[in-house]
């Protein structure tokens, strides 16, 4: 997948092109691989608060 049409949806979470596309391009390629803070994406051009909440609310219900 490139990261120049990656969609809205990352590992099955709906952020945003933008957000996508900034996660990929940073090495992040499943929800296991983001970092356990998740505020440290908030510096990626592309990931706003948004993105981090829903980010959150799926890891926080994941089993």
């Amino acid at each position: 997948m490139s990261t120049e049409d990656a969609g809205p949806v990352f590992d099955g979470v709906k952020i945003g092109r933008p957000a996508t596309r900034a996660l990929l391009a940073a090495g992040y390629r499943a929800l296991s691989d983001l970092p356990d803070d998740l505020d440290t994406l908030l510096t990626l051009h592309g990931v706003g608060p948004k993105a981090v909440r829903l980010l959150r609310e799926v890891l926080s219900s994941a089993p």
